[in-house]
């Protein structure tokens, strides 16, 4: 399955952004630097990890397939309420996209809704899951399509092992009819374990 990025040249706050099938900018809250991105996602020692992972990282990869064309009857207005921030960004508290909202200043979610996206991903926005992250839209044709999501996380916590369901109280059906499929990988630094799968 291949994937590709629209727009993939639209920077903003040191970031690359492109908007996926659901018209949202994404890329926000990866880290700045090539120090910050192996801060996060390289297994140290002392991390409760097996001495073999030490230097390697986790990945999860999820294909989800959208339903966009429920998605498109809603208003740009219902849509942004869903997600939780305006299509180019900017959080719905008036937030720049850069930076992070105090939603702890919104306890009732009357800004930003408590069932939106953004909220039930990570209602914490000042002390976020440390993860770097990409997505790559897919098109297959015949209303197949939908995005593949790669993350590097710091290791496979809860959120990432499940997940949260469809946002702003919708049934799962209406915005993903597939829920996709999560493949969990920790593969080890070097390259001989990529070698040995290929001979396998």
């Amino acid at each position: 399955m291949g994937g590709f990025r629209k727009e993939n040249g639209n920077q903003g706050g040191g970031k690359w952004l492109a908007r996926n099938p659901f018209h949202f900018t994404e890329g926000f809250g990866n880290p700045d630097t090539e120090r910050e991105v192996v801060d996060r996602v390289v297994v140290a020692a002392g991390q409760g990890e097996p001495a073999w992972a030490e230097g390697g990282s986790y990945q999860v990869i999820r294909v989800v397939r959208f339903a966009t064309d429920l998605w498109d009857r809603d208003s740009v207005e219902e849509q942004e309420r869903i997600i939780g921030r305006r299509r180019e960004g900017r959080w719905l508290d008036g937030t720049p996209g850069e930076e992070q909202p105090n939603f702890a200043a919104d306890p009732h979610g009357k800004a930003t809704p408590l069932d939106s996206h953004v909220r039930l991903a990570a209602p914490d926005r000042r002390n976020l899951p440390l993860i770097v992250r990409r997505s790559y839209s897919y098109d297959r044709g015949g209303g197949d399509s939908g995005l593949i999501f790669s993350c590097f996380p710091e290791g496979p916590g809860p959120r990432l092992r499940g997940g949260t369901g469809a946002p702003g109280g919708r049934e799962p059906g209406e915005i993903y009819p597939d829920h996709g499929r999560r493949l969990l990988l920790r593969p080890p630094p070097g390259d001989s374990w990529t070698e040995a799968l290929l001979q396998s």
